[in-house]
């Protein structure tokens, strides 16, 4: 039962008695997995469905916490009792994982895109950046889109035509 619960931990946190940074099963999970999930890289015109696709994963995975700023990370030293300093086995473990996670997200990023990311250093930073830079992409096209839904017109299309016409830029500004 001991080895059980053991290797129960060593699945959640990813560290060994010895404190190595270890890769947990579903970091494991979410860096071979991500590139199936997310079908076509981010480029300038599917940026809330990229976002969306990684938010959930890493929500469901137990990441979200690296994709936020405010995220407090542990030192990279720490102090023993007897003055000196010694590295933190819990900074190593963040850092494996948060490296991992960078490297699996610029995966999904179009190389037209990839130079406004490549010398950022942490997940947080990189999804900050990215964020920043497509929000305000995402608000004027879905001001192009109510726009366009404004002025549709019956014109020569059936009924049918013209309402799926409406239906999918009410979908596409749901999605701006």
């Amino acid at each position: 039962m001991a080895s059980s619960n053991t290797s129960s931990l060593l699945d959640r946190t990813g560290t060994t008695s010895s404190e190595t940074p270890a890769i947990s099963s579903s970091l494991k999970f979410v860096l071979s997995n991500l590139k199936n999930f997310v079908q076509s890289p981010l480029s300038a015109d599917n940026y809330p469905l990229l976002r969306s696709q990684i938010v959930k994963i890493c929500r469901a995975n137990g990441f979200e916490s690296f994709l936020d700023p405010q995220t407090l990370i542990a030192n990279k030293f720490f102090s023993k009792p007897n003055g000196s300093t010694a590295p933190n086995p819990s900074h190593m473990q963040w850092l494996l994982t948060d490296q991992n996670l960078s490297a699996a997200i610029c995966s999904t990023i179009s190389s037209s895109i990839l130079p406004y990311i490549l010398n950022l250093e942490s997940t947080s930073l990189i999804w900050t950046t990215l964020e920043t830079r497509f929000q305000s992409t995402s608000r004027s096209k879905a001001i192009q889109l109510k726009n366009e839904l404004h002025n549709i017109s019956l014109k020569n299309s059936s009924m049918s035509q013209y309402l799926t016409e409406v239906k999918n830029l009410v979908d596409q500004i749901a999605t701006a």
